[in-house]
């Protein structure tokens, strides 16, 4: 791997054999940390003046399985196996952040197919700028204590991000593999992860490791509001189930039982999506993203998210209700979804059906159920099942006859811009995904959002739908994630990893 003459390199390390996951993992983590420390000294010195005579590289560790039996496995399983006998292999990235998910992953797949992982050296490289945790660090070390710009570029000496090798074909089920190259192990490779990991500080103003397992996607400031008044609320009580409360700039509110005291500073300019913390052991909490308004907003943070291997994420927000007999504040419970939005098109056609996840529903009308007080027949008071439709177009209502002909064909009976993105990235990177909406107008039938109306309406269903999305991921919760993660969002040939 390291035999060019012409790079420098850190020495090869030997590919070794492991049965236990942790100690599987613990590897990965020193590979990675070694490689990466390696390229930081290289800059260090590059930044410096000192002349570097070879080209820097350093690889990322990866995880291989070979398998040769057809033995068939246990199947009500979702993940945790190959597809077929054969190679199968990926790259790893930041062990310490996935170490709970790198375990598990390997676990069953030593469980399962009865066979050692391989732990070794891959041959895709390392960007330098991902050998830093954020790019402010790597700015800091190009500084060079002072010292003018080196002569030499920096891609002339190192590798750099390479956006054209960080696809998504292995999720969108495109990649063919050249021959005899393993199959993929999981949906992300390393660069691809870390350049998520990157655009998750820059858009939502935290860092990866205080994302938790559980999201809520909404578009309102009112929700972000309600959600911090809440988290501050149950620290201050020293509720046992939480840690700490997180919000952008890193800023650390801990659980009053954990001594309380808050660390960090906000930022001076919020960032475009930020997201809050409620931070549980194991990643168990709750994160909160505003994504604002439009579909490209929900596309792009999902992209970003989804490198995390969340358990579940929902859309909670406002839509337009498309029928006469809704009522502003009724709820809607998407089941299904008109694709308008078209940020998605050319990576998940059009044709490909968006699902409702049983697990995600069931969860979600419990959940209005008991925060309202309604079951059974009377719960349709307040809460109609249906088909959402999501547009690119915010002036949707002056689009003429033809709009509203092709929302009364799709018996669509609500309208926004963001959930049929949310649901369409998660069914793409199997996700757990759904929606939850509020009906904030009516547009169709003279009921438009005045400010006076919508100041009134956000008073009174805000807190409401709020508590009912955080008691659907706690129903959530309590399923075993092997339930969770549905095998309608899995193909007939599968990566192994969830």
């Amino acid at each position: 791997m390291h035999s060019d003459q012409s790079v420098q390199a850190p020495p090869c390390l030997p590919t070794e054999t492991f049965l236990n996951a942790a100690a599987a993992v613990t590897r990965l983590d020193e590979i990675y940390e070694r490689n990466t420390r390696f390229l930081r000294d290289r800059l260090d010195a590059y930044a410096n003046g000192k002349p570097l005579a070879a080209r820097v590289r350093a690889t990322y560790p990866s995880v291989r399985i070979t398998t040769s039996s057809h033995a068939r496995l246990d199947s009500r399983l979702a993940y945790g196996f190959v597809a077929r006998p054969g190679v199968h292999e990926t790259t790893v990235t930041r062990p310490e952040l996935f170490r709970l998910y790198l375990t598990e992953q390997i676990g069953l797949l030593i469980e399962n197919h009865g066979v050692p992982v391989e732990i070794g050296e891959s041959r895709e490289p390392i960007p330098v700028h991902f050998a830093y945790r954020r790019d402010a660090n790597m700015a800091v070390a190009l500084a060079g204590h002072g010292k003018s710009a080196p002569d030499q570029p920096l891609r002339d000496v190192f590798d750099t991000p390479d956006l054209a090798a960080m696809d998504d074909a292995i999720a969108n089920g495109t990649l063919e593999p050249p021959p005899g190259a393993p199959e993929p192990l999981a949906l992300f490779r390393a660069a691809r992860i870390d350049y998520s990991l990157h655009r998750l500080y820059h858009y939502t103003g935290t860092d990866p490791e205080h994302f938790q397992n559980y999201v809520i996607f909404t578009n309102y400031q009112f929700y972000v509001d309600a959600f911090v008044r809440l988290c501050q609320e149950r620290l201050r009580a020293g509720e046992p189930r939480f840690d700490a409360f997180v919000s952008p700039g890193n800023v650390i509110t801990r659980n009053a039982r954990l001594g309380g005291g808050e660390s960090g500073a906000a930022p001076e300019r919020m960032p475009q999506m930020p997201a809050y913390h409620l931070v549980e052991p194991g990643y168990g909490g709750i994160t909160l993203i505003n994504i604002g308004t439009g579909p490209s907003n929900a596309r792009t943070i999902t992209d970003h998210v989804a490198v995390l291997r969340p358990h579940a994420w929902l859309m909670l927000g406002h839509c337009a209700g498309l029928r006469n007999t809704q009522k502003l504040g009724d709820y809607v419970l998407a089941h299904g979804y008109v694709r308008e939005d078209h940020v998605l098109d050319e990576e998940l056609p059009v044709w490909a059906p968006i699902p409702a996840l049983a697990e995600m529903q069931i969860a979600l009308e419990q959940a209005v159920s008991e925060v309202t007080g309604l079951g059974g027949f009377e719960l349709k008071r307040v809460m109609r099942t249906g088909t959402v439709a999501s547009v690119d177009n915010r002036n949707w209502e002056l689009g003429g006859p033809a709009v509203i002909r092709r929302l009364s064909q799709s018996r669509a009976i609500a309208l926004d811009m963001e959930s049929a993105a949310i649901a369409a990235n998660g069914f793409r990177f199997r996700v757990p995904y759904g929606t939850l909406l509020c009906v904030s107008d009516k547009p169709l039938h003279g009921e438009i959002k005045l400010a006076g109306m919508a100041g009134e309406f956000y008073r009174r269903r805000v807190g409401q739908h709020l508590e009912i999305g955080l008691k659907a991921l706690q129903k959530l919760k309590s399923q075993e994630p092997e339930r969770l993660h549905s095998r309608k969002l899995r193909s007939f040939a599968e990566v192994a990893f969830q």
